[in-house]
């Protein structure tokens, strides 16, 4: 099975474009001057699951086919820093009181730290900032919150204008941030990919999971749903895909207006409809399941659960249930704060399950029964 995915070597082709910049040209960000440093290569990663590479062992995660690629051909040996971690917002700077979460598995869904903490925590680790050469960054879709994306009660026109307040000015403020905390380095920002299309099979458990999703008073019948659905998606991914390149753009349109070398470059996924989730030829993560245990999925409200098909589950699991487990001497109120921290992942009744790119997905990031395990 192919581990790959199309959108994975879209990634990977738009970030060695950056580098190529990187290791051809002599390039100090606006007023840093060389940094005499060893012969490391530094990349630094931060944003949600895309940017961590979710489900995905480390090998075929796409920072580390950019990490390859480079030492490859530069001859350089790569110093990676991975601060991306699945559910990951944008934020602010402070907006997340102190980042007061502790550092954990990466593939463990939580909306802290955000992108901006993730900059503060990787300071920590470099003397000198300016010896970064690389920053690959993604973000933006856990601010809208992907879960609208799913739910037919959202109109296309919402989702659109939502994906450019999310997708447009709270990006163009981070790379100003990372550009200037980060002088001497090249930056790519990657973008996202639909979710459903025309090519997604409209099948019964399809059909199902659209209504379990959709949360709205209106009627709406199967037909109205997927329609529906399918446009959502087609404006996400036109509209994140804008507003992340006039981001980009712009910042790298004030570098230069300051005679900087450094680059700010947009990567567009280039996803088909064939390549959308259920479609014939998916890019994205599945479920081991039979047709009838999908079936029982819908018809027990999720007590039935789904199991993905990724490489990371079982380490997955493992890492939610222990970074939900209760503590001793655990109060009612410590619990139902803990609970309030801990996402619902049933399937289908309403829990967050967002497809993603496949061989990097974060399709139901901890099971079900792995989180009521933890609390029990």
């Amino acid at each position: 099975m192919n581990v790959v995915s199309y959108s994975t070597k879209v990634f990977l082709l738009a970030a060695l474009a950056a580098s190529l910049l990187v290791s051809t040209i002599p390039t100090y960000g606006q007023n840093a001057p060389p940094v005499s440093d060893d012969t490391h290569f530094n990349m630094l990663v931060l944003g949600d699951s895309i940017a961590w590479g979710q489900g995905l062992r480390e090998e075929h995660k796409a920072w580390y086919l950019v990490k390859t690629w480079l030492e490859k051909n530069s001859g350089r040996p790569v110093r990676e820093r991975v601060e991306a971690h699945s559910g990951a917002v944008i934020g602010s700077v402070g907006g997340s009181a102190g980042n007061p979460l502790p550092l954990q598995d990466g593939e463990v869904n939580r909306g802290l730290p955000s992108v901006n903490d993730q900059i503060e925590n990787a300071l920590r680790s470099y003397a000198n900032p300016a010896k970064v050469d690389l920053v690959i960054v993604d973000g933006c879709i856990n601010d809208l919150d992907a879960r609208r994306l799913l739910n037919a009660v959202n109109t296309p026109e919402g989702i659109r204008e939502v994906s450019q307040q999310k997708c447009g000015p709270p990006m163009e403020s981070l790379l100003s941030r990372i550009t200037r905390t980060f002088p001497s380095a090249h930056v790519v920002v990657t973008g996202y990919y639909p979710i459903l299309s025309e090519r997604t099979e409209s099948d019964l458990f399809m059909r199902a999971l659209a209504k379990r999703f959709y949360t709205g008073a209106a009627r709406m019948n199967d037909k109205q749903l997927r329609t529906r659905l399918i446009e959502i998606s087609r404006q996400w991914y036109e509209g994140s895909n804008q507003m992340l390149a006039v981001a980009a753009g712009r910042i790298d349109e004030q570098l230069a207006a300051k005679g900087s070398r450094q680059r700010v470059l947009f990567a567009e996924v280039g996803f088909l409809p064939e390549h959308s989730f259920a479609a014939p030829q998916s890019r994205l993560w599945g479920f081991d399941a039979s047709t009838i245990r999908k079936l029982l999925v819908i018809l027990t409200l999720g007590r039935v659960t789904l199991k993905t098909n990724d490489e990371q589950r079982n380490q997955r699991n493992s890492s939610c249930k222990e970074t939900f487990r209760p503590p001793a001497g655990e109060t009612k109120q410590q619990k139902e704060a803990r609970d309030a921290r801990k996402p619902d992942y049933a399937l289908p009744a309403g829990g967050d399950w967002t497809p993603e790119p496949k061989r990097r997905s974060d399709v139901c990031r901890c099971d079900r029964q792995t989180t009521e395990n933890s609390h029990e």
